[in-house]
């Protein structure tokens, strides 16, 4: 039987809750580990949603639950979390899986998030941890096509290829059907705004707004090789403070511990006295960050407190602790603190996390069983985000920055980034656009390269992004000096090492610019929802050139980066609706049109958004130098746009300060007629003015210095 919702309830300006059913009680929403952002309440929603929600309906069946959701012919839809393979989501079958490896657009994912948003205006969170599926207007009820007209069907006798004939019989107006395994109801809740970006500033403000990372979170990362001991790791910084080359963040791969593959989170004898050498590297600017995996070693420290607290089956042959338990979370969390953390250690990389039904089978399987109630289905949905919750409670003062290779829905707080064992360039870069729908962070991490040139194209990308990463977990030598592994191993340093070196310490050190517009892009999305790293589609929904463009997005407001593969000696750029300056040469450039540029090696193209006040700090080694506060302020056209910048300690307490607004920040603003002396920052001492520049027409020219 078909029936309508048994409650609708408006929760939230913008923001409506509906019931079907008996839903689940272990779901995202129950689960959640942080408050909706207040920040939300507050935001006013003045038009009426664009979906019918009346006319949603839902049946329970032998199989689950289902739902039917009205969609319109012209709307395209956007989300569903990490996505490799695909950004317009229209007319696909979605399985809502938690898998390693993503073999095709089906979401098969790190990250599956049962999120989705419409170019209409409104986006909408389905709330279960079960393996969903969505068919988003690729199935057609039968009672739609006994009403269709037979001369309204496409003839697709006239496809000249697969693709053309699957489009030709696609229904154009067929509903949204999401089918729920096991459950007998569910909840949904709907997000509306002016345009779908407000759709996904309401849910992620809805989560508890977006991370901020620490400053040297959004320096450069750097992981050394897997084996390497505590002398070898120091050899490393000092050889990159050596060379010249920045970097915040030293990442120990597994063979810091005792026991991995299931893990004893104990130090190994290779690293004899970790607290000083964490102390070491401190001095010099680097911040530690330690790979590690939820599976625990039955032998390990841990175990025997956790061994009721776990699941039925192990995974890597180790105890699966049940992470929806709190005091699962409080042993682990205080573990970690009293290893690590008081010893200096700044992050972790938590592996692992995701399934792997293609990966041999390292994982738990779905029909494990929980303490909490949980089974190995909605765990592994879970799990990613309860572990990052759980690491994150082990740092009670400073705040953390890490890495994790699964995530799901209400992730926008989490302060971790995702990665992947994936490596093709094309399908990284498609996941960063992904990633803004859903309230996702993602790397393109850097490991080897095919030649110098591929390396190179694959750092440009990952300076725009998240995370600056450098992986070098299977290499003894960085991969500037040695792109090939196996010459990399041996010690054979490459005859253009030096060349290759320069241009990527000229990209390291542009990263090292970019911290401070990158610090406040995070602090709006904390306070706003509003992604950092987002598609063209979220700014201009309406441009079809835009909702269609997989390799190119928006860094905060005002940047535009447009990579470039191996292989390109030129690459076609779109630019969207306004006025555009190449950040390079400064030139003035119309919106609205595609334009082709040559793309020499050492250049990326990025684009600055005509009336953007653009703050760069003076590179640096590390952003612990004090001189990283001073800044280059660009001021591009007529600097209409402001730039707010932040005080922020890296503390939990500057998080809160941000939050109450009384965080210290210095609002830069450009007028006509301003002269040095207006620009001193009265009170504020987090940073200075060195410059301003003035991007007009085709040139540019400095104030003052």
């Amino acid at each position: 039987m078909i029936i309508q919702g048994s409650s609708m309830e408006t929760i939230f300006p913008g923001v409506v809750r509906t019931s079907y059913g008996t839903p689940d009680t272990l779901t995202p929403i129950h689960l959640r580990q942080y408050p909706v952002s207040p920040r939300l309440s507050a935001w006013n929603c003045d038009i009426a949603c664009p979906l019918a929600i009346e006319e949603i309906q839902f049946r329970a069946t032998s199989r689950g639950c289902e739902l039917q959701i009205p969609l319109c012919e012209d709307e395209e839809l956007y989300g569903f979390g990490l996505q490799f393979y695909g950004l317009r989501q229209r007319g696909q079958k979605k399985t809502l899986r938690v898998n390693a490896d993503a073999l095709g657009n089906t979401d098969d994912s790190h990250a599956p998030v049962p999120f989705y948003v419409s170019t209409r205006g409104y986006g909408i969170l389905v709330d279960t941890a079960r393996y969903a599926t969505f068919y988003t207007g690729s199935a057609q009820p039968l009672a739609s096509l006994l009403r269709q007209k037979t001369d309204g069907v496409a003839d697709a006798t006239q496809a000249r290829s697969a693709e053309e004939l699957y489009a030709s019989v696609r229904p154009s107006s067929a509903p949204l059907l999401v089918e729920i395994p096991v459950a007998a109801g569910v909840d949904i809740y709907v997000f509306w705004g002016e345009e779908m970006l407000e759709a996904v500033q309401r849910y992620n403000l809805f989560s508890g707004g977006g991370c901020v990372p620490p400053r040297w979170g959004l320096g450069m990362w750097y992981r050394a090789r897997s084996d390497f001991d505590a002398s070898q790791v120091k050899q490393l910084a000092d050889d990159l403070r050596a060379d010249a080359m920045p970097c915040d963040v030293l990442g120990f791969e597994p063979g810091w511990q005792t026991q991995v593959y299931p893990c004893s989170f104990e130090w190994s004898t290779r690293f004899p006295e970790p607290k000083t050498l964490l102390e070491d590297l401190k001095s010099e600017g680097f911040r530690v960050n330690l790979w590690t995996h939820a599976f625990t070693h039955p032998a390990a420290p841990l175990a025997e407190s956790l061994r009721e607290l776990s699941g039925d089956y192990g995974g890597f042959k180790g105890l699966v602790p049940d992470f929806a338990l709190p005091r699962t979370r409080e042993i682990i969390a205080s573990h970690h603190r009293k290893t690590h953390v008081e010893a200096g250690v700044s992050g972790y990389k938590l592996d692992e996390c995701d399934n792997s039904d293609y990966t041999g089978g390292w994982s738990f399987p779905e029909l494990s069983r929980f303490p909490s109630g949980l089974d190995g289905e909605q765990m592994h949905s879970m799990l990613g985000a309860l572990y990052q919750k759980t690491i994150d409670e082990a740092f009670e003062t400073e705040r953390t920055y890490g890495a994790v290779r699964s995530s799901g829905a209400l992730a926008s707080p989490l302060p971790f980034v995702l990665y992947s064992d994936l490596y093709d360039h094309r399908v990284f870069v498609r996941a960063l656009l992904n990633s803004g729908f859903s309230g996702l962070l993602w790397t393109p991490e850097v490991r080897d390269a095919r030649d110098t040139e591929d390396l190179i194209r694959r750092i440009q990308t990952t300076i725009f992004s998240a995370q600056a990463l450098i992986n070098a977990w299977y290499i003894a030598l960085p991969p500037w000096k040695q792109h090939d592994t196996d010459l990399n191993n041996a010690g054979t340093w490459a005859e253009d090492w030096q060349q290759t070196t320069a241009i990527c310490r000229d990209l390291f050190s542009l990263r090292m610019q970019l911290v401070p517009y990158l610090q406040s892009a995070f602090v709006r999305y904390r306070r706003e929802g509003l992604p950092p790293f987002r598609a063209l589609a979220l700014d201009y929904p309406h441009d079809d050139l835009a909702r269609a463009c997989e390799d190119q997005w928006l860094v905060g407001n005002d940047l535009m980066v447009a990579p470039v593969f191996a292989g390109q000696s030129e690459r076609t750029i779109y630019l969207p609706q306004g006025d555009w300056f190449d950040f390079w040469s400064g030139e003035r450039l119309s919106g609205n049109q595609q334009i082709n540029r040559a793309v020499p090696l050492e250049t990326i193209p990025v684009f600055v958004r005509d009336g953007a006040i653009l703050p760069l700090a003076q590179p640096t080694l590390h952003t612990d130098d004090a001189a990283s506060r001073a800044l280059d302020v660009r001021v591009y056209g007529d600097g209409r746009h402001s730039a707010t910048l932040w005080n922020d300690d890296g503390s939990r307490d500057g998080l809160a300060a941000i939050d109450a607004d009384t965080c210290g920040s210095l609002q830069l603003n450009w007028s006509a007629t301003m002269q040095q002396e207006d620009v001193i920052v009265r009170g504020e001492t987090f940073y200075s003015v060195a410059s301003w520049q003035l991007f007009n027409q085709s040139r540019c020219k400095y104030l003052f210095s």
